[in-house]
């Protein structure tokens, strides 16, 4: 089969990762697999934000790191800001939207671009999106492919799409491994850092600094895709990684006694599945993924 994925972009969140395991195992399944994504450009939050700390007004847009980058799929980058169209795509079996938007840009292209999927990984309904916009896309008859029980339930219950395919996401234990291993003198805890308030550092932080309380000497050791920002600061005693490479994430995991997920709503936390595929036990929000 000709199967086309269409990103909003391809950078290195958990997201973009799913879909480049699966862009890669199909296409050494035999099928022909494309990738088309943009590259997203800054709001003006964010633009502001840049003025205020002293980085500039405009700065070029860049294509960040892809996980695409790294597997044999052919990968097109369309003009930075611009939505991906059919004249960007080849003619295909399938065509795959993987984010609301992408739907959106999808929905009016003609049947020689292949039949509509939406790979649904999370309900995107969140305050700094166009919500309404967001939910007609759910409305939109796409055959849906899930990664979770409860989209399923959400999907059927909210949308009236009873027919959507569920596909758990899973670890490659070849890259997520760690030989077995006893508690550390000095306990640590590992935790990823990300900005979006949803992604619940700050609960994760409470909690670290509860446990402070009894253990004074407690290590922390985060990573993340940007660096900490003021308004969110990392806790004392913590060793912060951006953007590890990815033969390093094991090791990070490794050296945790505890995977910390304070996250308030994943479609499927990879994270937590990554660190115990490295030994190491997690102790989570009820989040998709280590509740799913």
């Amino acid at each position: 089969m000709r199967i086309t994925f269409v990103l909003p972009d391809g950078g290195l969140s958990g997201g973009m990762r799913v879909a480049a395991i699966y862009a890669e195992r199909l296409k050494q399944r035999g099928h022909s697999v494309s990738v088309v994504s943009t590259v997203t450009k800054p709001s003006r939050r964010k633009r502001l934000a840049q003025i205020l700390q002293g980085e500039g007004w405009l700065k070029p847009v860049k294509r960040e790191p892809s996980y695409f980058d790294a597997i044999d799929v052919p990968y097109k980058v369309v003009k930075p800001g611009c939505q991906v169209t059919e004249a960007d795509v080849p003619d295909a079996d399938v065509v795959i939207a993987t984010w609301w938007e992408t739907a959106e840009w999808i929905a009016p292209w003609s049947p020689a671009k292949g039949a509509k999927a939406y790979f649904v990984q999370h309900h995107e309904v969140f305050d700094y999106l166009p919500v309404e916009r967001v939910k007609a896309t759910y409305l939109l008859p796409f055959h849906k492919i899930v990664i979770s029980k409860w989209l399923v339930d959400l999907m059927e219950a909210e949308y009236g799409d009873a027919d959507t395919s569920l596909i758990f996401n899973s670890v490659d234990t070849q890259q997520f491994y760690a030989p077995p291993r006893g508690k550390q003198s000095v306990p640590t805890v590992g935790i990823m850092y990300a900005q979006a308030a949803w992604k619940g550092c700050k609960i994760s932080f409470e909690a670290i600094a509860k446990v402070t309380q009894k253990i004074p000497n407690l290590r922390i050791i985060a990573f993340g895709s940007h660096e900490p920002v003021p308004e969110l600061p990392l806790p004392p005693n913590t060793t912060f990684t951006l953007l590890p490479q990815q033969d390093q994430i094991k090791d990070i995991y490794a050296s945790c006694d505890v995977w910390l997920c304070g996250s308030m709503g994943e479609g499927f936390h990879l994270p937590p599945s990554e660190a115990m595929a490295c030994r190491c036990p997690v102790v989570s929000t009820e989040v998709g993924g280590p509740w799913t």
